[in-house]
């Protein structure tokens, strides 16, 4: 069940409340004539029952308002089932993503303040640690830490919707960010050799999580394209849990951290390694990202004819 707050400027509102009038998945709808303030008009309130917001909420975002009215959406976390239909179909409504939800969440994730670098800057080091020290935990820590995930959905759905600003925007932060990582790790690696506190073992090139790191192969592949998929389906259905896994089993941040690191140490051959690891994964979960959203719409867009509006 979702809880929808429109304010609609006085001359929209009686067409925006006879359609809503005859929508089989209105429930509770509340006309409030100027009530609204900032911006200024008339309260339309009203649930809308899960199984048929796409379509509502396609219609209220092609409404031509503009500063002059807005709408809210709230998910209240309610199961609406006792209002749908029984059976097979009912069940494809209820749990059929809410595509304007979806994006939405996509997009706050295509926002890079400050903190977007700086918490990559941090990943990186976290990384950094871990790869010197031989840590898998810090490795692992670093992967959670790194924002980069949400720059790359966001840059998977400029694609999908062929939205430039978004795709030039998640490109741009993701290479400067790394490239902040990268930079950082550099640094860092050369202050730990410089005042030669460098870890016996990795000094004597017994480096196994640098070695996993830095060498890219087929299950590479494999875990990048099967993390890219679940992190489409835990966004889409929103199953926080799983995109956490997702966020440990790829390998972007602990890449770029072996990049800096290997740089200041020398092993070109091991930064190119981490290089072709970082890209690999980056890419392949734009491409997976991109094609998993299409995908789940075509799937959901086949959902049986009864749990969408007549």
């Amino acid at each position: 069940m979702l809880r929808v707050r429109v304010v609609s400027p006085p001359g929209w509102t009686e067409r925006l409340v006879d359609k809503l009038s005859v929508d089989p998945g209105i429930r509770n709808l509340v006309v409030l004539p100027g009530a609204a303030r900032r911006p200024t008009g008339d309260a339309v309130q009203f649930d809308l029952l899960t199984q048929f917001a796409n379509p509502v909420l396609r219609e209220l975002r092609a409404l031509p308002f503009g500063e002059s009215g807005s709408v809210v959406v709230e998910d209240m976390d309610v199961p609406d089932s006792a209002d749908a239909a029984p059976g097979r179909k009912a069940f494809y409504g209820e749990v059929a993503p809410v595509w304007e939800i979806v994006e939405s969440k996509i997009r706050a994730g295509g926002v890079y303040p400050p903190s977007f670098f700086i918490l990559l800057v941090i990943a990186g080091l976290i990384g950094a640690v871990g790869i010197l020290t031989n840590s898998q935990i810090l490795v692992v820590a670093a992967m959670v830490v790194g924002p980069e995930y949400g720059a790359i959905m966001a840059t998977a759905l400029g694609i999908n919707k062929k939205d430039r600003r978004a795709v030039r925007d998640g490109l741009s932060a993701l290479v400067a960010g790394f490239a902040m990582a990268v930079l950082a790790t550099l640094i860092f690696g050369l202050v730990i050799k410089g005042l030669d506190r460098t870890p016996k073992l990795y000094e004597l090139g017994v480096r196994p999580v640098s070695s996993l790191i830095n060498s890219p192969n087929l299950f590479s592949v494999v875990v990048a394209v099967l993390a890219g998929l679940v992190g489409v389906v835990s966004l889409t259905e929103a199953r926080a849990n799983a995109l956490i896994g997702v966020f440990i089993s790829v390998t972007t941040i602990p890449a770029a951290a072996d990049m800096g690191l290997s740089a200041a140490y020398g092993s070109w051959s091991e930064a190119r390694g981490s290089t072709f690891q970082l890209l690999l994964n980056v890419v392949l979960l734009i491409a997976v990202g991109a094609g998993g959203l299409r995908l789940q719409r075509s799937i959901w867009h086949r959902a049986p004819a009864k749990t969408r509006r007549p």
